[in-house]
Order: C-alpha cells, then sequence, then structure tokens
C-alpha cells in the first residue's frame, strides 16, 4: 500500500495517541495502587478533603497564571514550524520572565485570601495555615505550566511521556507513606511535595534544552503583552472551569457530607482519567499542529475530522468495556465504600463519546486565537454544568450528577458544532457522522444493559458488546493507516533475520 498523506496523518494520529495512551495506562496503573492505598488509609471523607484543597488551589492556578501554558504554545509552535531559532529563544525568555511574575502573583494571593478560602471552600474549622503553606504550590503551578508549554511548542512528545510517568511514580513514593503514618494532617505537605517534584523534572529537561535566562525589563515583559492578552480570556475560562468544580464540590460538602465530596470526585476523577488514554495527546501533539494549519479553513477542517476519528474509534471499544467492568474495577481501583458512584459513572461514560467528537473542535478557537470565543463557550458549558448537576444531585442523587454531565455534553456539542461552523467554517466530515452511528449504539446498549440484565447474562451480553465495539473499530483503522502493513513488515525482517 503506498503510503498518501491522508494515511500518514492517520498514522501519526495513531502513533502518538498509542504513545500518550499507553503512558497514560502506565500512569493510570501506577495511580490505581496510589488510588487504592490512599483511599483505604483515609476513606472518602480523607479523598474529599484532598479534592477540596485541589479544586481550591487549581482554582488560585488558573486565576493567576495569565494563560501562559496554553498561549506560550501557539507562539512557540510557530516559530518551530518556521525554524526561527532565534525567535525561539526570545519567546521563551519572555515566557519564562512572565511565569515568575504570575508565580509571585499566585503565592501571594493564596495568602492574603487564606481566611476567605477557608471559609468558602470548609465552611467549619480554621484552614487557614493550610491554604497558606500551599501557597508555594500556587507559584510552583505557574512555572511547571511555563515550561510544559515550552516542551509542547517544540513538540518533544516523548518527553513530555516521561515526564508523566516519572510525575504518577513519584507521587506514590511520597504521598503514601505519609498518608500511612500521619494520616489526613499529611495532605497538605503530600500536595507541596508533589507540586515541587513536578516542577524539578520538568525544568530539568527543559533547562537543558533552553538553559534559564529571564529579563524583568520593560522590553522583555512588554514583548509578551500580545501573549498576556490573548491568554487573559483563557484565564477567565480556566477560573469559570474551576470555578464550577469549586461550586459543585462546595455545594455537595456544605448541603450533603464530606462523603458525597469524596463520592463524585473519585467517580467523575476516575471516568475522566480512564478517557485519557485517548484524549491524552490533544494537548501535546494537536494542538500544536491545528496551529500551525489554522489558516486554512479546508486544512484545518481535515485536521480536526482526521483526529476526531481516530479518537472516536480507540475509545468506543474502552468505553464499552469500561462500563460493563465498573463494578470490578471501582472496588479494585479504590474500596467498596466508593461503590455508591457506579450508577452516576456508567451513565457519565455516554459523555465521552460527545467528548471525543467535540475535544477536538474546542480547540479551533485557540489555534485561531480567538480567546474570546473560545471563553464565551466554556463559560456556556460552566454554567449549564453546575446548574444542571445541582439540579440533578437533589432529585437523584450521584446518578442524577451522571445524567446531568451527560446531557449537557450533548447540548454543549451542538453549541460548538454550529457556532464553530459559523465563525470559522468548520466542516464535519461524512466518515465523523457515520462512525459515531457504528460506535454510540454499542455504547447506549452496553449502559442499558447495566439497568436490566443480571448475572452471566450482563458479562455475555458485555463481552458481545464490546467485541464487536472492537471489531468495527480495527477493521476501519486498518483500512485508514499503513500500520497493519508496517506491522507485517517488521514481522518479515524479523522472521527472515531469525
Amino acid at each position: 500500500m503506498k503510503k498518501t498523506g491522508q494515511t500518514k496523518g492517520y498514522s501519526h494520529i495513531l502513533k502518538y495517541t498509542g504513545l500518550f495512551g499507553g503512558v497514560q495506562g502506565l500512569n493510570i496503573l501506577v495511580g490505581m495502587v496510589r488510588n487504592k492505598l490512599v483511599a483505604t488509609i483515609l476513606g472518602p471523607a480523607g479523598t474529599g478533603l484532598i479534592s477540596l484543597f485541589n479544586s481550591t488551589i487549581n482554582l488560585l492556578s488558573e486565576s493567576t497564571n495569565l494563560g501562559i501554558s496554553v498561549s506560550a504554545v501557539r507562539n512557540i509552535s510557530e516559530a518551530y514550524d518556521n525554524d526561527r531559532h532565534d525567535e525561539m529563544e526570545r519567546i521563551i525568555r519572555m515566557v519564562r520572565s512572565w511565569c515568575f511574575v504570575t508565580a509571585l502573583l499566585g503565592m501571594a494571593l493564596c495568602v492574603m485570601l487564606s481566611p476567605w478560602l477557608s471559609d468558602w471552600t470548609f465552611g467549619w474549622g480554621n484552614h487557614v495555615l493550610h491554604f497558606v503553606l500551599l501557597s508555594p504550590v500556587v507559584g510552583m503551578l505557574a512555572i511547571t505550566g511555563g515550561e510544559m508549554a515550552i516542551l509542547k511548542g517544540l513538540r518533544r512528545l516523548r518527553t513530555l511521556a516521561l515526564i508523566s510517568v516519572f510525575n504518577v511514580v513519584a507521587a506514590l513514593v511520597t504521598s503514601v507513606p505519609l498518608y500511612y503514618y500521619f494520616g489526613e494532617k499529611a495532605i497538605v505537605p503530600s500536595l507541596f511535595i508533589m507540586g515541587f517534584t513536578q516542577m524539578v523534572l520538568t525544568i530539568g529537561y527543559s533547562y537543558r534544552l533552553f538553559p534559564l535566562r529571564v529579563s524583568f525589563g520593560r522590553g522583555t515583559l512588554g514583548e509578551g503583552m500580545g501573549m498576556v492578552r490573548l491568554g487573559v480570556a483563557l484565564v477567565l475560562a480556566g477560573v469559570l472551569g474551576s470555578g464550577a468544580d469549586f461550586l459543585i464540590k462546595t455545594y455537595l460538602s456544605h448541603h450533603t457530607s464530606q462523603e458525597a465530596v469524596g463520592l463524585y470526585s473519585a467517580g467523575y476523577m476516575m471516568v475522566m482519567a480512564y478517557a485519557s488514554l485517548v484524549f491524552s495527546t490533544m494537548e501535546a501533539d494537536f494542538f500544536p499542529r491545528l496551529s500551525s494549519s489554522h489558516r486554512l479553513a479546508t486544512t484545518t477542517s481535515t485536521v480536526v475530522n482526521r483526529q476526531i476519528e481516530v479518537s472516536l474509534l480507540l475509545i468506543s471499544p474502552l468505553l464499552v468495556f469500561f462500563t460493563i467492568a465498573l463494578p470490578i474495577l471501582l472496588p479494585l481501583l479504590y474500596s467498596n465504600a466508593y461503590t455508591p458512584a457506579i450508577g452516576m459513572m456508567q451513565v457519565m461514560v455516554l459523555a465521552m463519546y460527545f467528548r471525543a467528537i467535540k475535544l477536538p473542535i474546542a480547540y479551533l478557537p485557540l489555534a485561531k486565537g480567538d480567546s474570546y470565543s473560545y471563553l464565551l463557550l466554556e463559560a456556556i458549558y460552566d454554567v449549564l454544568i453546575v446548574l444542571a448537576v445541582i439540579a440533578a444531585y437533589n432529585s437523584w442523587g450521584l446518578r442524577g450528577c451522571g445524567i446531568a454531565i451527560t446531557a449537557v455534553s450533548v447540548v454543549d456539542f451542538f453549541i460548538l458544532f454550529f457556532y464553530t461552523r459559523y465563525k470559522y467554517r468548520y466542516s464535519m466530515s461524512a466518515s465523523v457522522v457515520r462512525y459515531t452511528f457504528m460506535q454510540l449504539p454499542f455504547g447506549i446498549l452496553a449502559f442499558l444493559v447495566t439497568l436490566y440484565c443480571h448475572g452471566w447474562l450482563y458479562w455475555l451480553a458485555g463481552v458481545v458488546l464490546a467485541g464487536g465495539s472492537l471489531a468495527v473499530s480495527l477493521a476501519i483503522l486498518r483500512q485508514k493507516t499503513s500500520l497493519w502493513e508496517a506491522l507485517k513488515a517488521k514481522w518479515k525482517r524479523r522472521t527472515s533475520h531469525e
């Protein structure tokens, strides 16, 4: 089979989705051990406490990082594609200078707001000192985000994969012994150590490529104002996203219990972590590629559609398997105390089909430099998700949260599709529509199996549906890529040498 541009495009996506998917799979395995141990040691109340601290720190980080971790990728990627080394050095120096400024800003804001954060987040106890001690984490996140943006813009994909693996291993090694010996008292020190480890690993790789050079003069900082202005809307979008997560968890904490926060967080994060087996390549590989082709509407639509097709075909069999296997996976990954979240998760899995389609489209405003459209679309989603999850929880409990997340994902997809079609002339391919209608029924049937089938019939139906979905995906991917021919050629070379 002759390699066409189309075949190479699909093969590239599949290659790096496989790379980051494999890394994410390893991360999940290591994270599975960590989550199991942490959940066993601290229980739902302890994991809920960790979730509340993380949500607040992420909210502060998103509020003060000026969107540099995203806007810098676009600037560095364009210079990299055009082989402008001097410009890359200048942009990297500018990015690092602004990151140090935002790190100091985030730390100071965390310290100043600590009394209010304690009241808003918990509503009980005095956690002011905890937030003061966590303020350096906000600064470390700003520096880490800037260096990650540099690595993404330079297409250092394997380096990013290695950092990801080292981070999750370090989190396991450092946090579990602390929780075992000190219980909930170790939460703040553990979050600090994990933030510091992530920063050190990232700058260790990045500084070797481009040694640290910063300048706080008007020239360097002023030159970055264009990037900062682009990032302001991203900051607001990040604040809205983190704020939505914060409001939902705070509502559950105030109106139900800390255990409810732990169950919701565990269920939500487990579904998202599983889906990231496929989605983890988006920001590292897809966004830089999309940024370099954003000036041509036809080319942009092609890049987006190919990413959707591969993502949808890869994730669909995984989602069917995940839906059916949840009664085993959740107690295995956490503990039996988390089984009330299974109903929520099985509904929420359906939202991942629409996420596979909409996520590549959602990067279009950023690739075009239209951060205000991105802000508008994110704001609509965040308002809808907060209102829907709270209302659904009051009516149907945790399962209602899953129903709300899936319903909002469907509505958000249609809003995003029609907006980008009008604004950027994005055109969805017939293949995307066809593959969606081929794979989505498997997911719906798997969900119905969880409701109406039991015993051996449950597992038999699940195996049949997962196998059917996998067969469809493999047949299409074999046609779309040269991977099959490459594997056969490699096997022939190996056997001939033997």
